[in-house]
């Protein structure tokens, strides 16, 4: 096949369909539709963080005796009973080791497993410095903790000194439970306009096949030349509205959020490299869903047969993004690296990634990954409805169909 020519005709039907839809009357109308997922995301934020629960909870470091690790673990197991499960705090036993200034701060950097806070001093003058509120959950279960430790003492002692809290601005603890929000934020945004925008492709050929101007078409440019046109004038639409609702949201966290940006949790990569491999990451989650949603949809002959496959090209979108929230908060994890390799699913787990991990090597090597799996993609489908739609070529049979004799 003649590269140059693909590309000519590639650029000739998007900027036709691309000049089509942006110039109708009904893209204002479109342009209004995120006001509905925006609704339905602020629903359903709360489930992917109910994923990781377990996961998240608040490893405080005991740095003390084995006697007083006893009593203070014997004190939390009595308050069990009362909390929500998974709310609770974890202690974590650490025996005393040369300079206690020292040996607070390698406790608070170290990331296996994350701690967000130490407590020492033992029962009677307890001193804890973590990166938590004064008046937060952890400060008060501590102190609930120590309390229940003293009475539980067999002979009769001073009530002791109360808790000391010691505030910082961020421990390795804190900092992985922010950046796994905003990595879940971002899968979710990726999604949605996902979800909005590729479900489109589904019925890009449904007008050129009912008024038979796709055999027109197919003969002055390549099959393939249509696809990746149709596939880029739709990823370019979707471009112009994302900027339009882009230039909203900012408007609306400068208006309502003091500090903007900078007063959410920061990702492991930054605020300018997580925004820009969030723009690329949802071109790739496009060219990926949108190339097989456009081969899908071109096997259908109806506006009918089209609704008919709405319902369960959702629902496997919805089961793509479990997949890539699922590895959130574990990057190293099998569930996770499932995730980055399956290809559909490898834009929104790479993304999160970006939140969680600062290396950038993985994500060159999975936009190469993510390439390769478009144009295949995009190729089979064009063979597929070369054959089974202009009946050009081989007729396309099924494993379980039975040849025809002649």
């Amino acid at each position: 096949m003649n590269l140059p020519h693909l590309i000519r005709s590639s650029f000739v039907i998007a900027r036709r369909d691309f000049t089509a839809t942006v110039m109708s009357k009904t893209f204002l109308i479109f342009l209004l539709g995120p006001l509905f997922p925006v609704l339905a995301g602020v629903a359903f934020g709360g489930i992917g963080a109910s994923i990781d629960r377990n996961g998240t909870r608040p490893v405080v470091a005991v740095i003390g005796s084995a006697a007083e690790f006893q009593a203070l673990d014997a004190a939390r197991a009595t308050m069990q009973p009362l909390l929500i499960q998974g709310n609770g705090v974890v202690l974590s036993a650490v025996a005393p080791a040369g300079d206690l200034t020292a040996q607070r701060a390698k406790l608070l950097a170290q990331t296996d497993p994350p701690v967000l806070g130490v407590l020492d001093g033992g029962i009677d003058a307890p001193h804890f410095t973590g990166a938590v509120n004064a008046d937060g959950t952890t400060v008060r279960q501590l102190g609930f903790i120590i309390d229940q430790a003293r009475r539980a003492r067999a002979a009769p002692v001073p009530a002791g000194k109360p808790l000391d809290v010691a505030l910082i601005q961020s421990s390795s603890g804190s900092l992985l439970s922010a950046r796994s929000a905003t990595a879940r934020a971002g899968q979710l945004v990726l999604f949605t306009l996902t979800l909005l925008l590729a479900g489109m492709l589904l019925s890009q050929l449904i007008e050129e096949k009912s008024n038979k101007a796709i055999e027109v078409i197919a003969a002055a440019v390549p099959v393939e030349a249509i696809f990746i046109g149709k596939l880029f004038a739709m990823l370019a639409m979707a471009w112009v509205g994302i900027t339009v609702w882009t230039l909203a949201g900012a408007a609306g966290i400068a208006f309502y959020l003091p500090g903007g940006l900078g007063a959410l949790p920061a990702p492991a990569v930054g605020w300018p490299t997580f925004i820009a491999l969030g723009m690329i990451y949802f071109s790739m989650s496009y060219l990926l869903i949108g190339s097989l949603f456009l081969g899908i949809g071109s096997q259908a002959s109806t506006a009918r047969e089209v609704q008919t496959l709405s319902m369960p090209v959702t629902m496997a979108q919805m089961m793509i993004f479990g997949l890539a929230a699922l590895g959130v908060g574990h990057p190293g994890s099998p569930i996770a690296i499932t995730g980055m390799l399956f290809p559909l699913s490898s834009p929104f787990a790479m993304f999160g990634r970006a939140a969680e991990m600062p290396a950038m090597l993985p994500h060159l090597l999975a936009l190469a990954w993510q390439i390769l799996w478009v144009a295949l993609i995009l190729r089979i489908a064009a063979k597929l409805f070369r054959r089974s739609v202009l009946k050009s070529g081989p007729a396309f049979r099924w494993p379980w169909q039975k040849r025809v004799a002649a």
